[in-house]
This record gives C-alpha cells, structure tokens and sequence, in this order.
C-alpha cells in the first residue's frame, strides 16, 4: 500500500532534528534547528512501522549520523528510504542495512551539472525500482532549479515536465523539498504540487513548509492522488503545534491506495 502522508526522520549529529532547509551547511554553522528529538531514530522507525506508514525517508544531513540511521531502518526493514552521501560505492550497503530504496542527489551532478553516465552507472547496480531520486529545488527567476550540496549549490536542471520524463525511467520516484518554505511552517508550494501531478509519469513525495492537516488535503486534492506529502517540523511529535501526528495517520487510513 502506497502512503499519502510520508514520515520522515532527519538525522544530524546523529539526533532526530528539523531544521529550516535553507539554512544547511557544510560545516553547521549558521543553521537553524527547530527541534532536536531526545528519542533515539529507532523509536520513530518503529512508530511508523506499527502505524504502518510506507515510503517514509532517513536523510542524514551531514557526516555523523551512520550509526542513527542504520539503527532506524534496523527498526524498520524494508520500510523506508534512505538518503545523505549515496553513491555508486555504498547504495548496496544502505539496501543491506533494510533501506526499501536509497535516495540519490549531489553524487549524480558534477560542477552543477546531471552527470548522466554516474546516473546510468548507479541504476545499473541496483536498478531503478530500489532508486529515487531527490529534486530538491529552489526558485530563481519564477522557475525550480535542482539544488544540491545541502541545498546550497544551484544546478542547471530545471524541474519542469522535460526533467520528469527525461529522468522517470531511472528511478521508481521522486522526492522534492521545496526548500524555499522548508521547515518555515508558513504553507506549502501550491503550485509546485499542482505541477510535479501533472509532469511526473511516477510517483513523486513533495516537502517543505506543510502546518496544517489542511495541507495534507490540498496536497492529496491538487496532487490528483499522486503526490505523496512529508510534513516535518509542524508535527507534534517533532514538538510542532500545526499538525496531530495522529490526525495524518488517520488521513492515510483513510486515502491510502494500491501501488
């Protein structure tokens, strides 16, 4: 069963965290923390395991953080998704230690460009059913830019219709943080959404500035059903005040489908 709300656990300096995504650094310094988790990653895998949320994402922002994510998908193998440092050497490793799929950015651009022979390379060692690919973007000029590099570096991959065509046969599914409104709480990108439903030919899972259970409808009525929300630093169980984790388990009960 595919899930329309997709948990999440963000890991850095091996705690559970929400940050505000712009802000991401190479070094830490100058980014914003939201919250930090005094539950370990394992007790949130399992959370989601029993209340049987699928295609859920680990993300480890920055080094530090193996030893917590191996831990949370220990909780739960097979489901969810991994992602933070995946390349060609390691994606087999993070499937080993229970990822359903790893999720792929900076390691298939080089000097800010799609390197597509890394791509071909990556999907011919763990084919395109256990790959994702994460389309994380910024807007500049009234348009979506891939972003890489803890969002930092602009690509020159826009994330348009040609994008979702060109790149949906090397992967089962997207993943796009609009990091712009990331972690801000202060609404999603409408648009955006709107867009990914109607360009996409797979799934896609939109992130980035959800506070409301109201978000979580928008996203299932404007995503046509086919876009997966991943709601973050507005829960409460990450110390938010928007949005009853209980209340997305129940919207997922309720509007969950066959893959």
């Amino acid at each position: 069963m595919t899930s329309v709300f997709r948990p999440c656990i963000d890991l850095r300096n091996g705690k559970v965290v929400q940050i505000v995504g712009g802000t991401l650094t190479d070094s830490g310094a100058g980014t914003r923390t939201n919250f930090e988790s005094d539950k370990p990653p394992g007790w949130f895998a399992e959370l989601y395991r029993r209340d049987g949320l699928v295609g859920g994402h680990v993300i480890a922002l920055g080094p530090g953080n193996e030893s917590a994510a191996r831990e949370a998908l220990g909780a739960w193998p097979g489901g969810l998704q991994y992602g933070g440092g995946v390349n060609l050497d390691n994606a087999e490793s993070w499937l080993e230690a229970g990822a359903a799929k790893v999720i792929v950015t900076s390691w298939v651009f080089r000097e800010g460009r799609l390197d597509l022979e890394r791509l071909e390379r990556l999907v011919a060692r763990i084919g395109p059913d256990r790959l994702v690919l994460d389309l994380s973007c910024r807007k500049r000029d009234g348009r979506h830019w891939v972003v890489t590099d803890r969002w930092q570096k602009f690509t020159d991959l826009e994330v348009d219709s040609a994008t979702c065509s060109r790149l949906a046969g090397f992967c089962s599914e997207f993943l796009v943080h609009a990091v712009d409104v990331e972690g801000l709480c202060r609404g999603i990108d409408v648009d955006l959404v709107r867009d990914l439903a109607a360009w996409s030919p797979i799934p896609a899972t939109y992130a980035g500035g959800a506070h409301t259970i109201g978000d979580l409808r928008t996203v299932h009525e404007v995503g046509a059903g086919r876009i997966g929300l991943t709601i973050g630093s507005a829960l409460d169980i990450f110390g938010g005040t928007g949005v009853r984790y209980a209340d997305c388990v129940s919207f997922n009960q309720a509007h969950r489908k066959s893959p």
